[in-house]
């Protein structure tokens, strides 16, 4: 047993080796397997490696021995190998319950999780079973209920006629019936070993993307500080003029902005695209808002909304907002000192010699004692108004710059969003409803973490976001799901009815999504294909609908119109120069063309 550290820091060793006693007192065929094991290692890892097995039948492990005391730290291991054998499967044995299953408990909930990726894109379970025995049918059947999984590995097994028993490094190849040689079998574990490492060495995006957010959050929070103590002296300078702005303006802007949030199909799909340009930030440029009242008493706020806005919005790193110098520069190299006469086609020139992706385009109007008030969004490129909106209402005198302050955030936090969503697979649905962009982000790193079958590092991130925005619906599903594909059925169903029990609250595509994943869960494949079709209603290119509608029809036997389904989803991904994140909808339609006799095609398929 060695004693040194893991290569990854915070592990105890780098590979566990379990068995039971009983297969080692014969022969000591165990203590020989980790002896040239050790020294396959060595010449496989540049590193030292390190091993913990328990050659001592009375150090503090035996089976009557407290688990607790002897093997937590130990079990914190990266590898784990089970020597299975007839006597390892055995509920009552010490190895199997207080190591074999300790370890898969725990190394599924640690950083990694139970399944790697590895470095040539395959996926692989930490626990590296070694086979030295021919099982029975239960004992397979309880291993692969451990491991939620197909039992795989390495055999080191010696089969003729009548023998069942470990292979030795001096048995023929030729005369087993297995035809495996002791030293490549030694060889093909420290290869699989070295991959599963290599695999856990190679941290994830959705990690180095977790670390970053964790600074922003800092940076933030400064950010947050410094903005208050802004809004303190703007405050102060502009009571002192004793004008008051009316409410209504603010609340106009709120409502304006919400709607954008909450409804973003009501901008048409080139103008978001615009919207989130290839540059790295989004660069936006504020005009000041026109007094069109006739009263002077509402010139102030022409500079004080814009100098805000301007203020608040600089504050985000993902923003490029244009400062009030620069604008007001150019207003007067035009000649224009009342912004009266700032006309749409002025703010586009000036925005596009700032080189701004957007504008933000306001005007105040008076019609007795009715305030209203106008506010648009505008691409700078094509002169389109994302969306315009115009409210009416009394003069109030309130909290102004409580709620200016509120306003600038939600424009900012609508932009922000606008640019996270860059980063998400083209073949996720954009039903993200919320308006946070730390909520937003956490979910984007989940949908990373997702994408690369990391599950439960998917939901622990899912759950940040619904930390941060408890009516986060879609990472409510998607927890759901990430669920029900690690085959954890009740806690799928759970989280699927958190989110349909507020079905009626949500969008209407959102809640035809939700009425399809309690489908899957609580119903038959006839009502999964009937929402799948009222969501391609909405966007019938959307490639994930088609591949499950194809799901659903093989679950009813209907291959045929499975594999229209499936071919489709392929079709939209051929279109789009990309592949699916899942080779299921390679391997679900080859399935289907099996079952319908089509073997050419299925050929043509697998080869590609």
């Amino acid at each position: 047993m060695t004693n040194m550290a893991s290569i990854i820091p915070g592990y105890e060793y780098d590979i566990f080796i379990s068995y039971r006693q009983k297969d080692n007192k014969y022969d000591g065929w165990v203590t020989e397997f980790v002896d040239n094991l050790k020294k396959e290692l060595e010449a496989t890892f540049k590193e030292e490696i390190s091993v913990y097995f328990d050659i001592n039948p009375h150090d503090g492990l035996l089976e009557t021995h407290d688990v607790d005391a002897s093997l937590k730290d130990k079990l914190k291991c990266l590898v784990f190998i089970p020597i299975i054998s007839r006597t390892y499967c055995d509920p009552k044995s010490f190895a199997w319950e207080h190591e074999f299953k300790a370890f898969v408990e725990q190394a599924s909930q640690d950083q990694f999780g139970l399944k790697i990726k590895l470095p040539n894109g395959n996926v692989a379970s930490r626990v590296l079973p070694i086979r030295i025995h021919e099982l029975d049918i239960a004992d397979i059947k309880m291993c692969e209920d451990i491991l939620d999984g197909v039992l795989r590995g390495v055999e080191f097994i010696y089969k003729e006629p009548g023998v069942n028993r470990s292979l030795t490094p001096d048995d023929d190849e030729n005369k087993n019936l297995n035809k495996t040689k002791y030293r490549n079998q030694i060889n093909k574990i420290a290869l699989a070993i070295n991959e599963i490492i290599q695999g856990i060495k190679t941290e994830p995006e959705w990690i180095h993307l977790q670390k970053r957010l964790d600074e922003e959050n800092i940076i933030q929070s400064e950010d947050v500080r410094e903005k208050k103590k802004k809004l303190w002296r703007w405050e102060k300078t502009v009571k002192s003029t004793r004008h008051k702005l009316l409410s209504v303006i603010l609340i106009t802007a709120v409502l304006i902005v919400a709607a954008i949030i909450v409804y973003p199909k009501i901008f048409k799909n080139n103008t978001l695209e615009k919207l989130k340009s290839s540059s790295e930030r989004i660069s936006v440029a504020v005009m000041p808002f026109r007094n069109m009242t006739n009263d002077t008493i509402w010139n102030v706020w022409q500079d004080g909304i814009q100098n805000e806005l301007i203020n608040n919005l600089t504050n985000s790193k993902e923003l490029k907002v244009r400062q009030t110098e620069s604008i007001s520069g150019l207003l007067q190299s035009k000649g224009i000192y009342n912004y009266a006469s700032i006309t749409p086609s002025v703010a586009s020139t000036i925005s596009k010699k700032l080189d701004a992706n957007i504008f933000i385009y306001g005007s105040i109007k008076q019609a007795g004692a009715i305030i209203r008030v106008n506010t648009q969004l505008i691409d700078s490129k094509t002169d389109e108004v994302f969306k315009s909106f115009q409210i009416d209402g009394p003069a109030k005198e309130e909290m102004i710059f409580h709620v200016i302050d509120s306003v600038s955030e939600m424009v900012k936090n609508f932009l922000i969003i606008s640019k996270l969503k860059k980063e998400v697979s083209p073949d996720i649905l954009d039903l993200a409803s919320t308006n946070s962009p730390e909520a937003y982000k956490y979910f984007i790193y989940g949908q990373k973490a997702y994408n690369e079958l990391y599950y439960r590092n998917a939901i622990k991130l899912y759950l940040q976001a619904l930390a941060i925005d408890s009516n986060f619906t879609y990472a409510t599903i998607r927890i759901s799901t990430a669920y029900g594909n690690m085959e954890q059925y009740d806690q799928a169903k759970k989280w699927c009815l958190k989110a349909y029990n507020k079905r009626d609250q949500m969008p209407m595509q959102l809640k035809i999504l939700t009425n399809w994943a309690f489908a899957t869960f609580f119903e038959t494949p006839n009502e999964e294909i009937r929402y799948l079709n009222q969501l391609l209603e909405f966007d019938d290119q959307f490639p994930i609908f088609h591949y499950n509608v194809g799901n659903s029809y093989e679950a009813l036997y209907q291959y045929d119109k499975a594999i229209l389904a499936y071919e489709k989803a392929l079709e939209i991904y051929d279109k789009w120069g990309s592949k699916p994140n899942w080779a299921y909808n390679y391997t679900n339609l080859g399935f289907a063309y099996y079952n319908t006799g089509k073997y050419k095609k299925l050929k043509i398929l697998f080869k590609k």
